[in-house]
């Protein structure tokens, strides 16, 4: 892997680049089949035992088709600190990571996976868990999930050019 330019921005502590997918509110997950690129957004939650990020999504189409065809995907979480006005600058900081994908069969890990996911998104999960997950809804949701393979991660803090 080609290392980071600007070594000032880079990020090399594993646990900022971990928080960054952790709070981002999606990540953005490219994929390639027959040398043809596809780009899919993804609501997630990551899991810090198991190292990987889990995401629902349908149960067929041309994402699932692309994912078992090639499951190496690269992707990116954004954290967007907004736009400095005046400075030409924007505050960020991002963690790109590689892995592969596996889609999640067995019902208690994906009862697992909806809970992380739930946890994450939600302002008040407990109520939603208890709502929303149930044997039937397990069936019914397709999940993946990211094994985390490789990490690199960038930020720009504040803006090279003063107001």
């Amino acid at each position: 892997m080609r290392g980071i330019r600007r070594k000032e921005k880079e990020i090399t502590v594993r646990s900022e680049m971990l928080s960054i997918i952790d709070k981002a509110e999606y990540v953005v997950v490219a994929m390639c089949k027959d040398n043809e690129p596809y780009l899919a957004t993804l609501s997630h939650g990551y899991d810090a035992e198991r190292n990987c990020i889990y995401f629902h999504c349908a149960r067929e189409g041309k994402k699932v088709d692309i994912l078992k065809a090639q499951n190496r995907v690269w992707g990116q979480a954004l954290v967007d600190k907004g736009y400095v006005q005046g400075s030409c600058d924007h505050l960020y900081a991002t963690a790109q990571f590689m892995g592969r994908v596996t889609f999640v069969e067995k019902t208690e890990e994906k009862r697992h996976a909806l809970e992380v996911m739930i946890r994450a998104l939600e302002d008040h999960p407990q109520k939603v868990i208890e709502d929303q997950i149930s044997d039937i809804s397990i069936q019914d949701v397709k999940i993946g999930r990211i094994d985390i393979e490789y990490m690199s991660g960038k930020k720009s803090d504040k803006a090279i050019i003063s107001i």
